[in-house]
């Protein structure tokens, strides 16, 4: 098994930014990576940020933050993630932009190195194929955000070895966090379960069956959810809960997963929800207003 003390993070946005501040946090060398190296410092900053929000909610002390930021380098090139004991890509949710990024960083892996992605929907097995370890590649579905959220989805690809799983379930669990196996499915577990229920809470707003108001206040008081069902789609971002969808009605071939026209036409608008200050609610004023 792998003794992991460096990981690598493929991507420097709000899902790599959390990846990056959980495994520094956890005591790990974190080399943080982005094909925009703006955003490599906007990500420090917001792990600075957030860290600092711990700090101030007695979750973590200011010497640990200190500590955690000083285990975060920049990593310009692949070739620098590719010395990592361990390298997660958590790029924008497109299968394709995925394999690119596995191919640009195979000349530069080490024999040792583990492969993982942070996808949230796409076929491990498939992002597996385009490298030379499909053995010791696996899935690490990080929920976000991922200083708060607990989970953590493991998944097997169809070569993925038992040392490579073990090895990523002991990983997850020193980062403080849960984890729950999930077979090598479209959208795994808690996105085959969640998006659709997205997907079908815009279905109800697109039939004038409720307002986006009457939904998320019935979801929140009816259901018991922290979060309505179109807030959280802004929350996570528009483009890919339409991403997610389009797996799904791809790889299960089953028409109650079409993505609903109403969900296609605010992603065709740019309106991507939080992210773009306009989704299912205006987010451009003080306080959040529903667009429909």
């Amino acid at each position: 098994m792998t003794n992991i003390k460096t990981v690598g993070v493929i991507g420097a946005g709000q899902m790599g930014s959390g990846i990056a501040h959980v495994c520094a946090l956890a005591g790990y060398d974190v080399l943080l990576n982005d094909a925009a190296p703006d955003r490599i410092t906007e990500s420090l900053a917001l792990i600075d940020k957030n860290l600092s929000r711990q700090v101030a909610r007695g979750i973590v002390k200011d010497d640990d933050r200190v500590a955690a930021l000083a285990r975060i380098r920049p990593a310009k090139g692949l070739e620098e993630i590719g010395a990592a004991d361990l390298a997660i890509e958590a790029a924008t949710e497109n299968e394709e932009v995925k394999k690119q990024i596995f191919r640009a960083l195979q000349p530069h892996l080490t024999a040792n190195t583990l492969l993982a992605s942070n996808t949230s929907s796409i076929s491990i097995t498939r992002l597996a194929s385009v490298t030379d370890r499909p053995e010791r590649f696996i899935g690490l579905h990080f929920m976000n955000p991922v200083p708060l959220m607990k989970l953590v989805e493991i998944i097997r690809g169809i070569a993925t070895d038992a040392a490579t799983y073990d090895t990523a379930v002991d990983f997850a669990r020193s980062l403080g966090k849960t984890t729950a196996n999930a077979e090598d499915f479209p959208a795994f577990i808690v996105n085959r379960v969640l998006v659709p229920m997205i997907n079908e809470a815009i279905y109800t707003l697109y039939e004038g069956v409720g307002t986006v108001d009457a939904i998320d206040t019935a979801m929140k008081l009816g259901a018991n959810h922290p979060m309505g069902p179109l807030e959280l789609g802004d929350f996570i971002g528009l483009d890919t809960v339409l991403s997610i969808m389009n797996v799904l009605y791809e790889g299960l071939a089953d028409s109650k997963y079409r993505p609903c026209p109403l969900l296609v036409k605010y992603v065709e608008a740019g309106w991507l929800g939080r992210k773009a200050n306009r989704g299912f609610y205006d987010y451009r004023g003080e306080h959040p207003v529903p667009t429909r």
